[in-house]
């Protein structure tokens, strides 16, 4: 063994050995319950486990994986120390590896869908660049729904993408539907929707349509002109690509942007704290400056006649038929039983829809897709609070991907769920089409969570000694709850520790869950500062649905959503019928 091995080893058992010195009373009587005279044996372990744990299929063998998994341990069980580094360890997941356990072979109106919005820009709406990388990097993290802006380019004779009358730099169509191509499937073998804002006239359009039959061949999923009358389920789908648009009419002029939809919020991303805002409640109209966004769709399908011929090719290509029909809120949710298509809405609409529309929303969405997407004010990239159209059972709840902050944290928890495949089965309740769910009505409380925040460890390792103070160590607190429906939603906090990088609060929470099915768990740390804004030392969310029961290791990420190397808690997660 080398020097520095050895160093690294050392420093490695030094660093659990101060670990379990701080571990709370409950770890070590836990440890005495399922061993003898300070050994837990491999039957010890394979009880505690079963018992404790709840992990009614482990096995003999699945214990002894774990104590060899333990290093410069005994291989025949556990001492303290040992089950104390398997407690922490990346084997002892908060999550259940299932990967997709979920019924792939309904409809694609009956799952959620992970969902981008302007997936090209690099930064905030207005001045950023546009480029592929941001689509890769969504591609990668499992988003299969790709938002493109397609115009003209400068010269009329070919296609860009770009954010319209904005500043953004545009990027050359075919590069982003090649880039598309290469990772659609790297993350996730179901199928990838590109879902493009169209800007273009016919003979563009007519290019659009021989550079996606070009670029995607056989991949490229295309049932033909007409609606269809039910959407294909995922399965069915795999390793597909499927365009979704509004047929086109007519050459659509763009709309100019606001200038003073601009300033306002830019003054007010400064002010964010460097984790992003406290996602907002649901259903509260606390913007009443909000602008709105330039409709999306062309607000009148069957507006003007035609000026130019129609792209045949162009409108074969469309698989999924996008579009608002004329009138009101009542018109947009008709449910046709001979067609499916796609509904968008700002978020501002859906929050004012679902107050007087709330089960037809519902309703809508069993049979057919509802995008929901940014209010026009959000330059900065932020985002709203997803649960509004998730609870609505909107399929495409559409987020800035760059946009980080608490409610892009949402979202990355919420598709961790199914294999991390970006197509969750929407819970029962939402396909109910004899009794529609109602959002509004509270219900009784289905599951009781009791979390206990034992203690956290790791910054040491992943954080500069002076980052968070630069004389004394941090000063630690917790905040812990769940974001779901608004009778769910809730935040609480743990004492402030002063002066420990291995902060030890064992507080046990409380968690009345009265729909679980779309409850989150979210954990956030935080170094308590007098003088400035608090620092952000952390934060996971874990879909409730997935959630491990006993004591687990919880990684904890940065703001941006990446997994640290050493920051975990450790965390008891116990389920109680009420």
């Amino acid at each position: 063994m080398s020097k520095q091995t050895y160093r690294v080893c050392f420093c490695f058992r030094r660093r659990f050995r101060v670990a379990v010195s701080e571990a709370p009373e409950e770890i070590k009587q836990v440890f005495e319950q399922y061993s003898e005279h300070g050994m837990m044996s491999i039957d010890g372990l394979h009880r505690f486990l079963v018992e404790f744990q709840k992990e009614n299929k482990a096995t003999r063998e699945d214990a002894q994986k774990i104590v060899d998994s333990v290093k410069h341990f005994h291989r025949k069980g556990l001492n303290l120390e040992g089950f104390f580094k398997y407690l922490f360890g990346d084997i002892n997941p908060p999550l259940a590896s299932l990967g997709v356990h979920h019924d792939m072979n309904a409809p694609l109106s009956h799952y959620f869908i992970h969902t981008g919005h302007n997936s090209y820009l690099t930064g905030n709406q207005l001045s950023s660049d546009c480029s592929d990388v941001p689509i890769i990097h969504a591609l990668k993290r499992g988003v299969r729904v790709i938002e493109l802006d397609i115009w003209p380019n400068s010269t009329k004779d070919n296609v860009d993408v770009l954010h319209g009358r904005t500043l953004t730099t545009p990027v050359e169509l075919i590069k982003c539907l090649k880039s598309i191509k290469d990772y659609a499937f790297v993350a996730s073998e179901y199928p990838v929707v590109i879902t493009l804002e169209d800007h273009l006239t016919p003979d563009l359009q007519a290019k659009v349509a021989e550079m996606v039959t070009q670029t995607f061949g056989d991949i490229l999923f295309s049932p033909g002109s007409e609606c269809l009358k039910e959407f294909p389920s995922p399965e069915s789908l795999k390793g597909r690509i499927i365009i979704s648009t509004k047929p086109p009419k007519e050459y659509l002029e763009a709309k100019e942007v606001k200038e003073n939809e601009n300033n306002s919020e830019r003054a007010k991303a400064s002010d964010e704290e460097a984790w992003g805002k406290e996602v907002p409640d649901l259903l509260k109209d606390d913007d009443k400056n909000d602008l709105g966004e330039e409709d999306e769709e062309d607000p009148d399908e069957d507006g003007d006649k035609p000026q130019h011929a129609l792209a045949a090719e162009y409108k074969r290509l469309i698989a999924i038929h996008a579009g608002k029909p004329k009138g009101g809120l009542e018109e947009c949710l008709k449910v046709d039983p001979d067609k499916v298509r796609r509904l968008s809405m700002s978020e501002q609409q859906l929050e004012k829809a679902a107050i007087t529309h709330g089960k037809e929303i519902v309703r809508f969405t069993q049979r057919n897709i509802l995008r929901v997407y940014p209010r026009g004010t959000r330059v900065d990239s932020s985002n709203y609070n997803p649960l509004i159209g998730w609870m609505h059972g909107a399929q495409m709840v559409a987020f800035n991907m760059q946009g980080y902050g608490r409610s892009l944290w949402l979202m990355h928890g919420m598709f961790k769920a199914n294999g991390g495949c970006g197509y969750l089965k929407k819970p029962d309740f939402l396909l109910n089409t004899k009794a529609v769910f109602d959002p509004t009505v509270k219900l009784p409380v289905k599951k009781i969570l009791k979390v206990t925040m034992y203690m956290g460890e790791g910054w040491y390792y992943d954080f500069h000694h002076t980052h968070f103070d630069a004389y004394s160590p941090p000063d630690f607190y917790a905040r812990v709850g769940i974001a779901g429906v608004p009778f769910d939603s809730v935040m609480k906090k743990t004492k402030t520790l002063e002066d420990n990088w291995v902060p030890c609060w064992n507080e046990e929470f409380e968690f009345h869950l009265t729909v679980p099915e779309l409850a989150l768990l979210r954990v956030e740390v935080h170094e308590y500062d007098m003088s400035e804004k608090d620092d952000f030392g952390g934060q996971t969310c874990l879909p409730i649905s997935e959630l491990r029961s006993g004591i687990r290791a919880v990684p904890l990420n940065s703001r941006k959503g990446e997994k640290y190397s050493s920051v975990k808690l450790l965390m008891r997660f116990e389920f109680i019928d009420p």
